[in-house]
């Protein structure tokens, strides 16, 4: 059990945290979510001990270990891949240490033995035999092969390294995990089966994630960091969105009767208990839902901002027509030979394993890359709005964003004055003096919010987002979501968030070095029939890349 106690921080003026008091029970896992900059990370660095707070203290049962994802990529450069993993465990690895030392004395006294024999009895007690094929499993099962298990850390891929420090934070079971952004640079059948593992695990786990359909698989609580306070609610991240959401709607619906709202919030919790049985955590999401009582539901503070896509005009009958394109890079076949109509109504998840593929193809139709060979057409109706990967070119001249913006109106808009730009603005949470900024000091995710409003100002009828989550909190993320369901015209989307994957798209295509896989589904459908599966492995043939 983890307790926090009157836990109090602020650095200078600005306080994060003002008499924090929780506590987190063995068996739960508790999905720690909040605005960019509200503290999740630093929460979990007070927990772990990095962090010292001005007040308070963080009490940890006697005896339970914890086990924490490190951030730095290069701490164990000299230490092969394997033994990074094994040194997660710092006791085990310490009886591992003397173990050797012991063995390896050219003077092997009684006294040696002795200890020797003490020490074998621990090692076994930790599971020090097994310690290693478990540590193999857990690298392999988190796409870093055998082949490199023996390699030193600073000779291996920079895409492989999250991956093994992901291994070692899990390795050997420990009491409390901490885990901040884990899914981070892991491809979807890496994150489920890391989903699997965590709705298993028995222990206790805090997890910080920006994505919503693994915090729903595997999270049973949800601890809320907002103005300064941490609370904890029952279920996971869809249950609280939701809940907040209609008790929002509650309280601001004066005509309803207080019997009619607390029944609709009693079939709410019901509706949403019936559903977790069907959840690998059911056990414990159910049982815990069944206790919720409605006065624990309560509305969310948060500010979602108003991503709203209003086409100029419909799509035609022609929209885009590719045939025949390929590309490669330095040698490295990206996709070919892809042939595609886009067809009215669609909404098209695009994946591939080779990340650097649907970029491309992106960059290609968007005119700001050209192809090996192949051509694409769109339809004269048609007017596009592009998110690209990567948008610093965007931010090159040092503006302020009310003259960022502006360098964007299309011509035909000539009523441009300073409140017409500050209404897109305001819709991305921008607000009085905020305009003014210069794009030079903007942050990741401030930069995402200002390409969001100069798309919203394209008036498109098809919209191409490229990992458009990639910087955003959840609340921009969860409204972007929202707008690209309910959008009229055309998506091409491609996005590490599952969520967004699944709920937006109505047709998938799949990016491979040996054609196109195309079919009209969902994309939950298009990952789990296995006979794509089987198609997948064939034209990817031997190709190892980890997306």
């Amino acid at each position: 059990m983890i307790s926090v106690k009157n836990v109090t921080l602020s650095f200078g003026k600005r306080i994060l945290f003002d008499e924090v008091n929780l506590n987190f029970a063995k068996g739960n896992c508790y999905g720690v979510i909040g605005a960019n900059g509200a503290g999740k990370s630093t929460f979990l660095k007070i927990l772990s001990g990095e962090i010292e707070p001005n007040k308070g203290t963080v009490e940890i049962t006697p005896g339970e270990r914890m086990a924490v994802l490190k951030q730095d990529q290069f701490e164990f450069d000299e230490f092969s891949v394997l033994n990074t993993v094994l040194k997660g465990h710092d006791k085990l690895w310490e009886v591992m240490q003397e173990r050797e030392t012991i063995y390896g004395k050219e003077d092997f006294t009684e006294a040696d033995g002795m200890q020797a024999a003490h020490l074998e009895a621990e090692f076994g007690e930790m599971g020090g035999y097994e310690a290693e094929s478990n540590a193999g499993s857990l690298l392999n099962n988190l796409g870093v092969h055998d082949s490199f298990h023996q390699s030193l850390m600073k000779d291996i891929p920079s895409n492989l390294k999250l991956r093994v420090l992901l291994a070692q934070a899990l390795f050997g079971n420990p009491d409390i995990l901490l885990l901040d952004e884990p899914t981070n640079g892991l491809d979807i059948e890496t994150i489920n089966w890391l989903e699997n593992f965590l709705a298993d695990y028995e222990n206790i786990v805090l997890v910080v994630s920006h994505d919503r359909h693994f915090l729903d698989g595997v999270c049973t609580h949800v601890a809320d960091v907002d103005r300064q306070k941490i609370k904890i609610f029952t279920g996971n991240y869809t249950f609280w969105y939701e809940s907040s959401q209609l008790m929002a709607r509650q309280l601001s619906d004066k005509n309803k009767k207080i019997e009619d709202k607390r029944q609709a919030l009693l079939d709410f919790i019901a509706r949403f208990s019936a559903n977790a049985s069907k959840s690998r955590q059911a056990t414990a999401r159910k049982k815990a839902l069944e206790k919720l009582t409605i006065e624990e539901i309560e509305p969310s503070n948060r500010k979602y901002p108003g991503i709203i896509f209003t086409p100029q005009r419909d799509v035609g009958n022609q929209i885009l027509n590719v045939e025949k394109l390929s590309k490669a890079v330095d040698g490295r076949v990206l996709f070919d030979n892809v042939s595609f109509t886009v067809n009215k109504g669609d909404k098209i998840a695009f994946y591939s394993r080779d990340p650097l593929a649907i970029t491309n193809f992106f960059e290609i139709i968007n005119g700001e890359a050209t192809a090996d060979s192949g051509n694409f057409e769109w339809g004269t109706t048609i007017t596009t709005a592009y998110l690209p990967l990567e948008n610093s070119k965007f931010f090159e001249q040092n503006l302020t964003l009310m003259d960022w913006l502006r360098q964007w109106v299309p011509a035909y808009i000539t009523d441009v004055d300073e409140p017409f730009l500050r209404g897109f603005f305001g819709k991305m949470l921008f607000s009085g003096d905020d305009v003014m900024k210069k794009t030079k000091v903007l942050s990741g995710g401030e930069k995402v919010r200002c390409m969001i409003s100069r798309m919203m100002l394209q008036h498109p009828n098809c919209i191409i987002l490229d990992q458009p989550t990639n910087h955003l909190d959840l609340e921009s993320i969860q409204s972007f979501n929202e707008s690209a369901v309910n959008f009229k015209g055309i998506v091409l989307l491609s996005s590490h968030d599952h969520t967004f994957m699944e709920t937006v798209a109505n047709r998938v295509i799949e990016l491979t070095p040996n054609g196109i896989i195309d079919r009209l589904m969902e994309f939950d459908e298009y990952i789990g029939d296995e006979r794509i599966h089987q198609l997948r492995e064939e034209m990817y043939g031997h190709m190892e890349v980890n997306s």
